[in-house]
């Protein structure tokens, strides 16, 4: 072996299981690759996760990232949060499964192959499509087994986010959850949308997403906070005993949000930053064209905060530009 190469003792391998089944895990951490397809020859494609299950029963406390193959904020805040859960103080069990849409992360791709996004088609068919028997598989043999959902996503291609969280802030159980993550922001939303959150909420159980930072990249500032947040909302679920670390925000919550878009093409300019409070009328951003002539100027339709924005100067007519939250409770 080189010099400038460490070796470490290989980890054990994974425990594969055809569906979550936490019973038959002893207490501590394990490793398990739960079964959702077959490629095209014929090998197990699996979703790696991690467990930790208690020394005390309680909830099973469920964590999903890498819905969108290419946002990968979420696997280290996974691996992080894991190495600082001692299943000797834990009640119950956490499920953090690291990669959901495997087939769209080895393609570096945000869609399942066939194109499709994942979190728009739950829960799914079990007869259906390729990317709806997989959307139905990550239901049934993992959802379906969650008492709490806290799913993670960044922004797409092309887009920054703040740290900020989505949930139905008019379920008392989901919003308690929502604010102990101490995000900078959190929009209120129901989640009727067939994505992972709304799959889990429409069972009434307590979902949230938490948008960490951007895609394809790791973003440890964010990380660390999301984990420090997420940790908060098992100690407020009684899962683990407090500790000395605290969510850093106090969130702006906002009763909706929305994006803009250009109606032109260009080259686009966004120069407002990520949590800047706008009042209406004020200037977000410019398009030009291709010789630098301004084409056109964007002003902020009401007041708002930036929730995110768009960092790709090549704008199609229909382009993103901002995404606005409208500050109040529902």
């Amino acid at each position: 072996m080189t010099d400038w190469i460490q070796a470490h003792d290989a980890p054990s391998a994974p425990v594969e299981l055809d569906t979550l089944d936490l019973a038959s895990l002893a207490p501590g951490h394990h490793r398990i690759a739960i079964r959702l397809a077959d490629d095209p020859a014929g090998r197990p494609v699996f979703a790696p996760a991690l467990v930790a299950k208690g020394a005390r029963p309680g909830p099973v406390f469920g964590i999903t990232a890498a819905v969108h193959g290419n946002e990968i904020n979420g696997m280290p805040t996974i691996h992080q949060l894991f190495k600082r859960i001692p299943p000797e103080e834990l009640s119950g069990t956490v499920v953090g499964v690291t990669i959901v849409n495997l087939p769209g992360y080895l393609r570096f791709k945000r869609t399942f192959p066939d194109g499709t996004d994942l979190n728009r088609i739950m829960p799914g068919k079990a007869d259906g499509n390729e990317s709806q028997i997989y959307a139905y598989r990550v239901k049934t043999r993992i959802l379906d087994g969650f008492d709490v959902l806290f799913d993670l996503h960044t922004a797409s291609f092309g887009r920054v986010n703040t740290l900020y969280v989505r949930a139905d802030m008019t379920h008392p159980e989901t919003a308690a959850l929502a604010r102990a993550v101490g995000p900078q922001i959190i929009v209120h939303n129901a989640g009727g949308d067939g994505s992972v959150r709304g799959t889990v909420a429409s069972q009434g159980k307590p979902a949230v997403t938490v948008e960490i930072g951007d895609p394809q990249v790791v973003d440890g500032a964010k990380i660390r906070a999301s984990r420090i947040g997420i940790r908060d909302a098992m100690e407020q679920l009684g899962m683990l005993p407090p500790d000395d670390q605290v969510a850093p925000h106090n969130a702006v919550e906002c009763t909706s949000s929305q994006w803009l878009y250009t109606e032109a093409g260009g080259v686009l300019d966004v120069p407002v930053v990520l949590a800047q409070r706008l009042k209406r009328g004020e200037t977000i951003a410019y398009l030009y064209d291709a010789w630098g002539a301004k084409l056109r100027t964007y002003h902020a339709p009401f007041d708002a905060i930036v929730v995110g924005k768009s960092t790709n100067p090549v704008a199609r007519a229909g382009a993103r530009i901002v995404h606005l939250g409208v500050v109040g409770a529902p």
